[in-house]
């Protein structure tokens, strides 16, 4: 599972510009199956995506096709760990750990 960091290095003008092709990708994944959960930070910094995937390099090509990426308008942080307790709800997602 991995946690994806957005921070804007642009003002938020230009974020609410992009924002209908970033919800579009947005979109586009939680129909994959790949993110369980987004959301915007408070303060209004950037975001927060909860991921799926046991694969690191196709988490970061993901990444890299997000239109706010694509358009220099932030960066990521990508945290990949380990769901060894989960809620009820998100059972399917839990994982054992490994060596």
């Amino acid at each position: 599972m991995f946690v994806l960091e957005l921070t804007y290095t642009a003002p938020l003008h230009r974020i609410d510009a992009s924002l209908a092709d970033h919800v579009a990708w947005l979109d586009a994944q939680y129909d994959a199956g790949t993110f369980i959960a987004s959301g915007r930070k408070e303060p209004r910094d950037g975001g927060i995506i909860l991921a799926v995937g046991d694969d690191r390099a196709a988490i970061e090509r993901l990444v890299a096709s997000d239109p706010f990426l694509v358009n220099q308008l932030c960066t990521y942080r990508i945290t990949e760990f380990r769901a060894t307790k989960v809620a009820p709800q998100l059972g399917p997602f839990q994982q054992q750990l490994g060596n």
